[in-house]
């Protein structure tokens, strides 16, 4: 049984997910987006964290709170003043809108409260994998690795930086 400190932080951890995803869409300022993005990117590292995930935690700080918002605040400084506020969007389709929404949220919600009820009484208790298994199957050439899929992503990636300089010379 889990303690009621741990259960609070998790309580934390995922209200501060949720809070600042909003406002991570809220928001007029675009630089401010950028910011609430990362406290999001932070809470979730948080809650792998405190799964016992450090791999996925690591990670998800390296890649996506230190890489992916940096890029997305340079880009924001190269293609804007980042002090404008953005034009409110008017939609006429509210309704559906919030209509979808609920519906994701009640399927995702059935679907957590689903595997909540499985993991209960049928799944058996698992462990982490080591750091060296992780490496291995991730760049490993043998069955059920990674490496050649790993190289084919590399080299698509590389395609597009040479399509995206292809098209600023053009400019």
């Amino acid at each position: 049984m889990e303690s009621v400190g741990s259960i609070i932080m998790y309580v934390i951890i995922a209200l501060s997910i949720v809070l600042f995803s909003v406002l991570t869409v809220a928001t007029r300022k675009i630089l401010r987006s950028a910011t609430f993005l990362l406290f999001t990117l932070f809470a979730t590292a948080a809650l792998y964290f405190k799964l016992d995930y450090e791999f996925l935690g690591a990670v998800q700080i390296a890649v996506y709170a230190g890489g992916i918002v940096v890029l997305f605040v340079f880009s924001i400084f190269l293609t804007s003043h980042p002090g404008e506020n953005s034009s409110q969007l008017v939609s006429r389709k509210r309704a559906l809108g919030l209509f979808a929404a609920l519906a994701t949220f009640a399927v995702a919600a059935f679907a957590l409260l689903y595997r909540c009820g499985m993991a209960m009484t049928q799944l058996p208790a698992m462990e982490n994998p080591k750091m060296h298994e992780i490496g291995k199957a991730l760049m490993g050439t043998g069955e059920y690795q990674y490496l050649l899929p790993f190289e084919a992503i590399s080299v698509l990636l590389l395609a597009c930086i040479i399509g995206g300089v292809v098209v600023a010379r053009k400019r």
